[in-house]
């Protein structure tokens, strides 16, 4: 699954994120500013953070099994 980058650029050196992608096509889009979180969705990422910490994450295949199943 595909995984946004976030790359600070300079507007002429090539960022190191870019060079560190696989060979293929991207679209790249400026953003100024992030889009802000709801209060929901920071509580929610300040938990899961805390999940992780305590040692109850799961692997990336766990968790898209998991995503997948919830949407079939």
């Amino acid at each position: 699954m595909p995984m946004a980058v976030i790359v600070n650029w300079n507007g002429v050196d090539v960022p190191e994120e870019l060079k560190a992608l696989k060979k293929g096509r991207y679209v790249l889009v400026p953003i100024d500013e992030p889009p802000a979180l709801t209060e929901e969705q920071e509580a929610g990422l300040e938990a899961a953070l805390a999940s992780i910490r305590e040692g109850r994450g799961v692997s990336l295949d766990e968790a898209l099994a998991h995503a997948k199943a919830s949407i079939e």
